[in-house]
């Protein structure tokens, strides 16, 4: 009995037709017959009953249909393991980080990977969110560290690692250096220095300042938060940045939280909620969502983000 003959069986047991059947598994109809004959013969019964006009199951044959397919599920069940094994031993991964994301202890979770599956390739692609969520929808990227300030696109699934309330920072000199806190308004006219479109953080702001009823006056953008610091200190402008990036600069900038509305800096880690493709994606994934360094230690928030 072979593999084949079983393949061909549950084909024409499930088609009603030779001619159909052999179209299945892409074998002449000849040959389709012949290995059905082949193997009614070594059962010593017949499997189908055949006129001209169709081909009807015996009762042996309606006995011996479900433990055919369950062969052949066991063959691919198998062939699954052994693809999934390689994948893991000579994959590929694709992965999407923010521009400056430093902050995500990738390189550890990463490093850790690497040494388990050596034999994995891992590319790093660096983005604004936007056009990083654009790359996993299309399966361009297996994986992705964003920024958000809404929910995901449809198809995107998210896992939060961090959220925070966002800050307008100056140099100790600016009249806003006394203030804690701060609302959107009072920034109306002023100078503001912060990331580009495309990003979460960015995008809160954005959508802030239009619920307050008015634009934002954007002097000076740069892709890295760092940056944007560094300007705000030397007297350019106010800096929109995550509170703990502005407390931990607290010699060089005076930080105001914003409120009325509060804004809110979110990091995900975004995936196709399909999963990837690859078994070597999915891997990477599971420890990125396990890894101790990007799971929250906090209640999420709802808003917010880079």
């Amino acid at each position: 009995m072979e593999l084949r003959q079983l393949e061909y069986f549950v084909a024409v047991a499930e088609e009603e037709n030779f001619t159909r059947a052999s179209e299945r598994v892409h074998v002449a109809q000849s040959g389709v017959s012949a290995q059905i004959r082949r193997l009614e013969r070594e059962l010593g019964q017949q499997l189908f009953e055949r006129t001209s006009r169709a081909v009807r199951m015996t009762e042996v044959g309606a006995a011996v249909l479900p433990y055919a397919r369950a062969a052949l599920d066991a063959v691919a069940g198998v062939r699954a393991a052994v693809d999934e094994l390689g994948g893991l031993v000579r994959g590929r991964v694709s992965v999407g980080m923010i521009v400056a994301g430093s902050a995500l202890e990738l390189p550890n979770l990463l490093a850790g990977f690497h040494r388990e599956f050596p034999g994995i390739e891992i590319t790093v692609a660096e983005g604004n969110s936007d056009r990083l969520l654009e790359l996993l929808a299309a399966g361009e990227l297996d994986l992705a560290f964003v920024g958000l300030s809404t929910p995901p696109p449809a198809g995107i699934e998210t896992a939060l690692l961090s959220d925070e309330q966002l800050a307008a920072a100056v140099a100790p000199g600016d009249p806003l250096a006394h203030r804690t806190q701060i609302s959107l308004k009072a920034l109306r006219d002023r100078a503001l220095i912060a990331l580009p479109r495309g990003t979460g953080m960015r995008k809160a702001l954005d959508d802030g300042c239009a619920a307050a009823g008015f634009q934002p006056r954007i002097a000076f953008e740069a892709s890295d938060p760092v940056m944007l610091a560094e300007f705000a200190a030397r007297g350019l402008g106010v800096a929109i940045l995550p509170r703990s990036l502005a407390d931990a600069r607290a010699e060089q900038l005076r930080a105001a939280t914003i409120i009325s509305p509060e804004l809110r800096s979110r990091l995900e880690l975004a995936w196709r909620a399909a999963g990837p493709a690859g078994p070597a994606a999915r891997m990477l994934l599971a420890r990125a969502r396990a890894h101790p360094a990007l799971v929250p230690t906090a209640d999420p928030r709802p808003e917010s983000v880079h």
